[in-house]
């Protein structure tokens, strides 16, 4: 019995000496140096920053940094190695940290290699042309800062998919991650001459018999699933005159055990997809698997550790944007309203931000920084959704041909400027009943009191008592 049940010994696996390995075959030359300052910051990162289900410091990510760092060597001989890789880790790692993580893990890289600033890489091609599709969606909104967020997210979502053949965007709803997809697809031909043609499928909406396909277990009888069909025809050879097609199946939904656990082999090294009649597809060079998910709750770290990670944060974006490109395809017209959208922006500014904040976080909105305890809401609803919510309301109310005017009648564009004249008290009356019936919507009901008596405090119109109790009755 000795010899059938051997002992089995597992240890954990000397980074160190692994990194130092692998930065040798890089070509560095202090590879030993460097090789205990990586290991350091990784050990510092999973001890301090915060813990993210998406977040991996493990022997992968290792790996696909020293790769990383390889390749810059060989494309910029001139740099010295400190700076290739500190370069490495900052670039491969800031895609997948939170809001609040970032400023912690640039401390760290700062501390470990001081003195050293390099810029990233600017794909300039890239960046131009990422800028051109968000304009052409109207979503170059007036705060230039937090564009340039979003474009550098879309870089940093390129950035990730050149090293992982398989990457994760995740993030809570409304921070964008579709739009930086479609961006970067929409950027990629312009850009690098590469065409993107997705594939888009949610891999919870079908059972895993019908995901990946069913042999019947009496007649043998194949039935092809969705994800194998479609799997199946992308990593097919690219016909003569489409050399530079890149082909990506999105999965856009949530990932748990039962479904991604069958996708460890195509994400590892190994790109196979082995479905249960035998058959195994390839995962072609020309083809890439992103999933798009809310969190990695319920993915296991095997299937984590397997993907590059790219996170966008809604709180980088927050909500206003959203309801500036409301109110300037609105201004477009016909009749232009540009006076109206400029008081929309103007009411915008003066409600939304403190209410939203009372509402979720207790902020009194005044100058003396006092907080209380946020609102309780029958089904929590995001930013996003209220602001979401508060546009459909003013679409709803609002005439679609031109704001309202004093007298009740819908008022006439100008003929000089043909510019649409409209009552600033009509539209604020509007603004603040839809602002009651979105951000206060959710509110339970003794709650919506004290939200009330917030509202009427920085209120510059008349209000009743009890708003929710009201309608704003537009003449028309």
């Amino acid at each position: 019995l000795k010899a059938l049940f051997r002992p089995v010994t597992m240890i954990v696996p000397d980074l160190l000496q692994i990194c130092e390995i692998m930065l040798f075959s890089e070509g560095f030359t202090t590879a030993r140096d460097l090789a205990k300052k990586m290991t350091t910051l990784y050990k510092l990162a999973s001890e301090q920053l915060s813990k993210q289900f998406h977040y991996d410091f493990g022997l992968r990510a290792l790996k696909s940094v020293l790769v990383m760092a390889g390749s810059l060597k060989r494309e910029y001989a001139d740099m010295s190695e400190e700076m290739v890789l500190m370069r490495s880790l900052r670039d491969s790692n800031m895609p997948k940290f939170v809001y609040d993580d970032v400023p912690l893990f640039a401390g760290l890289i700062e501390d470990l290699f001081p003195g050293l600033d390099c810029p990233r890489v600017a794909y300039p091609e890239l960046k131009r042309e990422a800028t051109a599709a968000l304009e052409a969606r109207t979503m170059h909104h007036d705060d230039e800062a937090v564009f340039q967020l979003q474009v550098d997210k879309v870089i940093q979502l390129y950035e990730v998919m050149l090293v992982r053949h398989t990457t994760m965007v995740v993030g809570p709803t409304g921070g964008g991650k579709t739009v930086v997809i479609e961006t970067l697809a929409k950027a990629s031909e312009p850009a690098f001459n590469r065409r993107v043609v997705t594939f888009t499928l949610n891999p919870k909406a079908q059972t895993v018999n019908e995901l990946y396909g069913i042999m019947d277990p009496i007649t043998r009888d194949w039935k092809n699933g969705v994800l194998s069909n479609i799997f199946r025809d992308c990593n097919r050879s690219l016909p003569p005159g489409k050399e530079n097609e890149v082909r990506w199946i999105i999965l856009d939904g949530d990932v748990d055990a039962e479904w991604v656990e069958n996708m460890n082999s195509v994400m590892d090294d190994n790109k196979l997809l082995t479905l249960p009649n035998g058959e195994r597809l390839q995962l072609m060079d020309h083809c890439k698997i992103i999933i798009e998910v809310f969190d990695l709750q319920y993915a296991s770290p095997a299937t984590i550790s397997r993907c590059g990670m790219t996170y966008v944060d809604p709180k980088n974006l927050r909500f206003r944007p959203y309801f500036w490109r409301w109110a300037t395809l609105r201004a477009e017209g016909p009749p232009r309203r540009d006076a109206e959208r400029d008081d929309l922006m103007a009411l915008f500014d003066h409600y939304v931000p403190r209410c939203i904040e009372y509402v979720l976080e207790g902020d009194q909105g005044d100058d003396t920084g006092d907080v209380v305890e946020p609102l309780r809401q029958v089904v929590p609803i995001t930013e996003l959704n209220m602001v979401h919510q508060l546009c459909s309301l003013l679409d709803a109310i609002l005439p679609a041909g031109a704001a309202q005017d004093g007298s009740g009648s819908a008022a006439d564009a100008d003929a000089e400027d043909g510019e649409a004249t409209h009552d600033y008290e009509v539209l604020e009356g509007v603004f603040v009943y839809s602002l009651v019936w979105s951000v206060g919507a959710a509110l339970e009901g003794p709650q919506r009191r004290t939200f009330t008596e917030m509202l009427i405090k920085h209120a510059t119109t008349a209000l009743p008592d009890n708003p929710f109790d009201f309608f704003y009755d537009v003449p028309i």
